[in-house]
Formats: C-alpha cells, structure tokens, sequence
C-alpha cells in the first residue's frame, strides 16, 4: 500500500517532490522522486512485501525502457510469478509483487489485467514509445486522480496531489458540487475541482502525446445467472471462495490483524482468518461511551467463541470531536459520511500493533444486507397510495419527536419518504444520501441552479441503468450500490481513514471471485422477506454465535445529531453564518438558518444535511480559501 503521484508533460523535480509530499502519509517507510525527460514519478512507501531496498519504486525493467509506479497489492503475484517464469527467462531482482506486475505487462501487454488478483492502480511508462499506461482495480479500491493542462497530465493517489502541480486551477466544480449534496461524497469520475478527474474502477487509459489515445473497461459487473446448483452447493462454493479469499490476504511481511465489529461481517472474516492460522489473530474494535452507537460487547463476544488476541478502545465524544480540523486539513475532497471519524479512530488503534488490516466491506452491497433493501419491498405500496394520503403520511412523520439514539425512527421514516421525490431507479440514491432535487433548488443561489446541466445530480444513476430493462430488479439495485455508494463512500472512507494512519486494510468480500460468484445466485438467495445475507447467514452457521449471525445491521455511526447541537453547535454557527454563506455565494442562506433553527429546537432531526454543508463549508475554507 501506497502513494503515487507524477506528471508526463511539463514540471519539475521540486513540483513533484511537493506533490508527493502531500500524500507522504500513504507512505512513510521510503519516499522517491525520479525526472527523466518529461517524465516524472514519485513513490510514498508502505513496506508490506519485500521490505528490503529492492522493492523501492519507480521501479524499472532491467533495460530500463519501462518504468512503473504502483499501489496496492497483489494478491496472485506468487502464483503469476511462477507462470513468467515458466514461460520467460527472467531474472528477477526482487520479491516483491512491483516486479512481477511490470514484467506481467512487458510480455504480455494490456491484456494482463484481468489476471491480477488485487487492489491497485498504477501507472507504467514505456519510455520508447513515450507513452504511459494508467490502470485502477476492478472495484476501485485503489484511487487515481488525473488532470490533463495544456498536452501534460498530472496524476496521483489523491486530488490534493494533482492540486500540489501549479497548472492546476482550484476552481469548484459546481456539477459535482451538485452530485455531494445528494450523494454526501463526489462520484466517479468526477471531482470537486473542474477539469480534475478519476479515472474509473476496472479501466486503463493510455496517454500519448499530450492526449488520451485510449481508455476503456477491462472488466464489468455482469449479473447472468450461470449458477445452476441449489442452496447447499452455493453455501459450498462460498466457503472455499471466502476462505481462499481471506488466506491470500494474510501474505505479508509484516504484522497483520483484522478489524471485528461484531457485526456478521468482520467476524465471517475474523473465522477464515484465524482458521488459516497458527498463531492466535490480533482484532481490533473500539467501543463508545453512547450505548445507541456502541457494539463492542458483540466484537467481544466473536473474539472470545473463535479464540483471538482481541484489543477493544473505548472512545470518547471528545476523541472524535478532536479529529475534526485532522482530518479536514487531510481530507481534499467534501466527504459528509461521519464515521469517517471512528474509522480512523479504529486504523489509528490498530496500526499501534499491525500494518495490515482485513475487513469486512463489500458483503453488504452484494448481498442485499442494507436495511435500504428490505425497505425496498414497501417501495411499490407506498408509491400506489393516493397523493392526498401521501400529503397526511408526510405531515404526520412531521410530529415525531427527533431522536439522537442510532438510526431512530423518526430518521428510518424521514428517510424512507425522501426517496420518493423524483424517478423511481434514484430512490436508494435519495434514501442514503442528503438532499433531494427539491431541496437543493430552494439551497442554491438560483444564479447557479439555473446553470446546472443536471439539475437533480442523478444523472450517473441513469448512466449505470442504461443496460437494465427491469426497473425493480435486485440486481440493478446491487449494481448502484456497488457503482455509487461502495466506490465513492465506503471505499474512500476506509482507503482515506486507513492510509492516514499509515494502515493498509484488505477486503476479501471484495475478491473478484467472489463478486462474481455473488451476482450469479438467484435473489432469494441473498434477500427473503426481510430476512437478507440468507447464503452467508446458513454458510456461518455453527462457525459464528447465533445472535451474531442473527442481529440487525447496524452501521458505524457517531450521536452526531447530539453534537450539532451541543459540543459542534459553535463549529456549525461558524461555517454556517450568514456572513460566510452570502460571502461565498453558492447557496441561499434563508435555507440553511432554516435547517439551524428546526435542528438545535429539535423539531426536526436535520443531521444530515446540517453535516453536508458544514464539511463543504470546511474544506472549501482549507482548499479554496
């Protein structure tokens, strides 16, 4: 795991050493800046395999022709290794997966990457032909930004990379800025900076004199039902792919643990990994002082029934809190998911003891396991109710009392009643996220909503839907999940959350394998009733406490709707004032004292939207200034 940022085109050794100084976190164990030419690439460093000198990137081919940066891991490197030197006489100089990678791509072209096992993104320079090869993993656990000024393209490991080269402007991109306030996060392949972009999960972009010459997929979602055992036969399949999954995630050449939630997820996780090992597994969970938000007697509870070395912090309001002007100075883009606070509360405590981490992301996308799915089913009986009914219903859920404990039920309502403002496909997008179309017409300043090209910010939804026939299939659904809220949410919050603790973290639910297993079983058996996870619940059986396995979802959230109003009341009237909000000119002002006023009250619960703002109002003071 890793930092890499570079140029092709015009820029210096002092510009790239700024840029890769931004990211230095992502990296601390050893920092490289190579110029040759009109090429520049730079390396942050975190030893994971091969920690010897010989694993140092840029890394070059033998002839020196080729030249790669690269970050990630690559799970299959051994077995890849093997194959090159069944078929290629190479000698190579390193234990590392860099090496296996660049020689992959030397003999066999850009046909290789769908045979890479792994998190990454890369860059590879052929200096003969002075072309580059930008490539990013299947899912897109691994980012890359990338920007092209006047024929010379800048590209790294985060924005504020790309933003450290002075060709590029900082000027706020209000078509994105649009898509955060609906979503809480930026979608790919946009960024909040015009002309800033990243590139998309499971493509390479070839650059080429000064232009993009070629940028296409290399592997797609696909969701034919090819499966054809029964039940049984899939709890079998998954069993073997799940523990493979996790075994080749546990090579390293440094400490490794796993992060143990409680929830079935990380202890699926925590079972094959401590399966897979002689030795007793570090995991690693945090509690807090606010029982509505705390699950630490369940990691407990796992740790004890499968034997682990189980380490448990209890966190304070004030530890989070604390975090706020850390990680907005770190964070270059608005990011409004607020656990983004415990996860790094959780990497920090973890790295303490381990440099690689294993999770459990990725289960609850594919299998249906989000509430949001179940509350899918009610989507059709609430959208035949008579309007005049439906104008009752909202005025009513207007006199529940707001709450502050953990998903409530006034929010659960609220929620769910939003997502039926606009198209029907975009109902998932508006359950999770915070602003509706409606809303964001009465919050901006009308002069930039009339200039929006997508007024409601769905647009990328319809995108990813153009190939869907079927309007409620589960399996549309799973594909926005993993296309908008795994990619650009929860990846971004634990690849961010992590690497500014200097921490990798392994998602073995996010083998391609087992994606691709996944999404050819039928749909019952992943969702049935309200019962979701059927094959991964029946798989965990008797490995795992029953009311483990049996609990609901509950997600790693923080009392931020108690905050607002007290110990982040201050922070909130700041960034949100009149003064600073007409100053800057983007949005209505009358609006937002709105949402003030009906929050600190408690007439309504306006967590969600109040966070927005306040993060873009954050980072826009620490990046636009």
């Amino acid at each position: 795991m890793c930092g890499i940022a570079g140029y092709i085109g015009q820029g210096s050794r002092e510009i790239l050493t700024k840029m890769i100084h931004t990211i230095s976190h992502r990296g601390p164990d050893f920092l490289a800046v190579d110029v040759i030419n009109q090429v520049g690439f730079a390396h942050a460093r975190l030893s994971i395999v091969d920690l010897s000198e010989n694993g140092h990137q840029p890394f070059y081919s033998a002839d020196k022709r080729y030249s790669i940066v690269f970050n990630g891991e690559i799970y299959n490197f051994l077995e890849l290794k093997k194959y090159l030197l069944s078929k290629y006489q190479i000698n190579f100089k390193s234990t590392s997966d860099t090496e296996v990678l660049l020689n992959l791509y030397i003999h066999e072209g850009d046909s290789i990457f769908n045979k890479l096992n792994g998190m990454f993104a890369l860059a590879i320079h052929d200096f003969d032909k002075n072309e580059t090869i930008f490539v990013r993993d299947r899912l897109g656990k691994k980012p890359l930004y990338y920007s092209i000024q006047d024929k010379t393209i800048i590209f790294g490991s985060e924005l504020k990379a790309v933003l450290a080269h002075p060709a590029v402007l900082k000027e706020v991109n209000f078509e994105a800025l649009n898509e955060y306030l609906t979503f809480d996060y930026v979608p790919t392949p946009h960024t909040i900076i015009k002309g800033v972009f990243q590139l998309e999960a499971a493509h390479l972009m070839v650059f080429r004199a000064g232009e993009i010459i070629k940028k296409e997929s290399f592997w797609e979602v696909n969701f034919e039902k090819t499966f054809t055992g029964n039940f049984d036969d899939a709890i079998q399949k998954l069993d073997y792919l799940l523990e493979d999954a996790t075994k080749i995630r546990m090579i390293a050449d440094v400490p490794l643990g796993v992060f143990l939630s409680g929830g079935l997820d990380s202890s699926t996780i925590a079972y094959y990994a401590q399966k897979n090992s002689i030795e007793k597994i570090n995991t690693f969970s945090i509690g807090f002082e606010n029982k509505s938000y705390d699950e630490s007697s369940y990691a407990a509870q796992v740790a004890n029934s499968l034997g682990t070395n189980h380490h448990v912090a209890t966190l304070t309001a004030k530890d989070s809190l604390d975090l706020i002007p850390f990680i907005s100075t770190k964070m270059d883009e608005p990011f409004a998911d607020p656990s983004l606070l415990p996860t790094y509360l959780l990497s920090k405590f973890t790295k303490s003891k381990v440099t690689v981490a294993l999770g459990g992301d990725g289960s609850d996308e594919l299998l249906a396991g989000y509430p949001t799915f179940v509350s899918d089913r009610f989507k059709g009986f609430y959208q035949a109710v008579p309007q005049f009914l439906k104008n009752i219903i909202q005025s009513g859920t207007n006199l529940l009392p707001p709450s502050d404990s953990n998903i409530s039920l006034d929010f659960k309502i609220n929620q769910f009643l939003k997502g039926f403002e606009d198209k029907s496909q975009y109902t998932h997008s508006l359950w999770l996220g915070s602003f509706t179309p409606r809303a964001k017409k009465q919050l901006f300043q009308k002069s930039v909503y009339e200039n929006l090209k997508d007024k409601n910010g769905l647009g990328l939804v319809d995108f990813y839907l153009n190939d869907f026939s079927k309007e409620a299939d589960i399996d549309q659904i799973i594909l926005i999940y993993l296309k908008t809220y795994l990619k650009n949410d929860i990846l971004v919050k634990v690849d961010r959350a992590s690497m500014y603790a200097s921490l990798e973290v392994r998602a073995p639910f996010l083998d391609y394998r087992v994606v691709e297993f996944l999404n050819t079983l039928p749909k019952n058996y992943k969702i049935l009733g309200n019962n979701g996870k059927l094959v991964l619940k029946e798989l965990m059986r008797r490995k795992l406490p029953d009311d483990i396995i049996d609990r609901p979802k509950k997600g790693f959230g923080i009392p931020l709707s108690l905050w607002i109003r007290n110990e982040l009341k201050e922070l909130c009237e700041e960034t949100l004032s009149e003064e600073n909000i007409n100053k800057q000119g983007y949005f209505d002002y009358k609006y937002i004292k709105k949402l003030k006023e009906e929050h600190f009250s408690m007439r309504k619960n306006n967590r969600k939207e109040l966070w927005n703002l306040m993060v873009f109002q954050i980072w826009h003071q620490n990046f636009i200034g």
